[in-house]
């Protein structure tokens, strides 16, 4: 694991899209409260059920989603890459366990966030709040039709497999 400066955390802030809308401050009261971290091929960042409290972004390489489906076994439902989301759950209040497991299929770096904190600059800046809230929501969405999708190929495939 490697940790870096905060003034070096800003600089990558800046760069990620999901981030334009905040102004210097809180870029930087944000970089506080992150560290970067290296990935190996086949690390895993975390398993499904998992009571983890970081928010992961995906700064370079790759990151697969995968979830355990009953009577099924391991499934692939979302492969992560560069500046994608990892581990919205932890930035929820209702869910706080991990809805998936994430492994490295190649080396490379996250951004980590302390959800805990991060919630806590949300509560105390709202127009923060309302920036990060709103994109985890959209990010949400994206996922649940990405993971619906599966499972309906999932269906499709077994019921062939039946006829």
């Amino acid at each position: 694991m490697m940790i870096e400066q905060t003034a070096d955390i800003v600089q990558i802030i800046q760069r990620i899209p999901w981030f334009v809308e905040l102004d210097q401050v809180q870029q930087w009261r944000l970089a506080q409260i992150a560290r970067i971290c290296n990935l190996h091929e086949g690390e895993i960042l975390f398993s499904e059920g998992d009571s983890d409290n970081c928010l992961y972004i995906l700064l370079n390489g790759e990151v697969v989603i995968e979830n355990h489906v009953p009577t099924y076994g391991k499934t692939e439902i979302y492969t992560a890459a560069p500046l994608d989301i990892i581990g919205w759950s932890a930035a929820t209040s209702m869910v706080r366990q991990r809805t998936g497991s994430a492994r490295a299929t190649q080396p490379g770096r996250v951004l980590c966030f302390d959800s805990e904190l991060l919630m806590q600059l949300c509560e105390e800046d709202h127009d923060m709040g309302y920036i990060v809230m709103r994109r985890i929501a959209n990010l949400i969405a994206s996922r649940y039709l990405s993971a619906r999708l599966e499972l309906y190929e999932i269906i499709a495939r077994r019921q062939s497999k039946a006829d």
